[in-house]
């Protein structure tokens, strides 16, 4: 199986956001190191939990210091942009760096209502037809005329690049339908809801149309994961990622909070079995114990990639889960 990092740039209790940044460049040199195949980048807004609120920028940086490292939007959030400036974008991403970048899209806004007006500047947000905005933006990524009149009169510069990988994350059988159509990788949020199941990968290979962009079905599942030597100093370790999600969940302002301000948080007996509940998208314990667990969902639901993101409150912790992953899995 494939190994992943999917990166939010989490700000965590007692550090600054910019900080969270320069902890995103030492996660990418360190998956580069270990052999990791791919990283992107998430697209987050209004928000002090996260701090990559402009993938794209990050991974034009990181492209200048990584080897082989696959870099991308995990994902570019379409519905705040407009096809010819994703399709410039991302052709002089791959410009820059040929067979080495992915265009990762999704339909979510990545923020709340007051973000989606502000990156609109008040105009009313249009939700309704976003996988027709993505079949635009491919048409002009691939120099092909777009079937949107609106831009059949537009150059998406540079061209005749090489094609970078494109995919478009989901937690649906609608996504998966959409991405066999268009002949794109789905990557399925696993640590976001949870609802990953059999039926939607096979609706999404038996619907597979080859491409420009991918000859065959690919897919790719996101888990969140805290991996440590011990199972206690995993639980440890993991207790800040538990008591965020708990926090989102109740509609609380997020934090993620130092392993021992975690543990000593008051929590209820609902609380207590709504964060073992989350144990289905939040892998925990040694890196032989997710690692089969891994294996086992791949083999169950039809995958071979995982994408791990780690949210813990020490940098040096987060980064330990990808170093005893790889250790075991790479």
């Amino acid at each position: 199986m494939k190994l992943s990092v999917l990166d939010q740039a989490p700000v965590t209790a007692g550090n600054q956001s910019a900080g969270a940044i320069i902890k995103a460049v030492e996660l990418a040199l360190l998956a580069d190191e270990l052999g990791y195949h791919r990283m992107w980048l998430a697209e987050h807004h209004n928000t002090t939990t996260f701090a990559s609120s402009a993938p794209e920028i990050i991974i034009a940086y990181l492209s200048s210091l990584t080897k082989n490292l696959r870099l991308g939007t995990g994902g570019t959030m379409m519905m705040h942009y407009s096809p010819l400036k994703m399709a410039e974008v991302f052709k002089t991403l791959s410009a820059l760096n040929p067979g080495k970048i992915d265009f990762g899209v999704g339909r979510a806004p990545g923020g709340d209502m007051k973000a989606i007006y502000a990156l609109s500047e008040g105009a009313r947000p249009e939700l309704r037809y976003l996988y027709k905005k993505l079949e635009t933006t491919l048409e002009l990524i691939k120099d092909a005329l777009p079937s949107d009149s609106l831009y059949q009169e537009t150059i998406a510069s540079p061209s005749q690049i090489v094609l970078p990988e494109a995919w478009l994350l989901g937690s649906s059988g609608d996504s998966a339908r959409e991405a066999a159509r268009m002949g794109v990788g789905y990557s399925f949020a696993q640590f976001f809801m949870g609802s990953l199941s059999k039926e939607i990968l096979d609706l999404y290979k038996s619907r597979f149309q080859p491409s420009d962009f991918m000859e065959k079905p690919e897919i790719n599942v996101a888990y969140l994961a805290t991996v440590a030597e011990s199972l206690e100093e995993a639980e440890y370790e993991a207790a800040p990622a538990d008591i965020q999600r708990l926090m989102m969940a109740k509609g609380e302002k997020p934090v993620i909070l130092t392993p021992e301000a975690a543990k000593s948080l008051p929590l209820t007996e609902l609380d207590r079995m709504k964060i073992q509940e989350n144990r289905k998208i939040h892998l925990v314990g040694t890196p032989a114990v997710v690692a089969d667990k891994l294996l086992q969902e791949g083999t169950t639901y039809g995958f071979d990639e995982a994408m791990i993101v780690s949210i813990t409150h020490s940098q040096e912790k987060r980064l330990n889960t990808y170093r005893l992953l790889a250790k075991e899995m790479i």
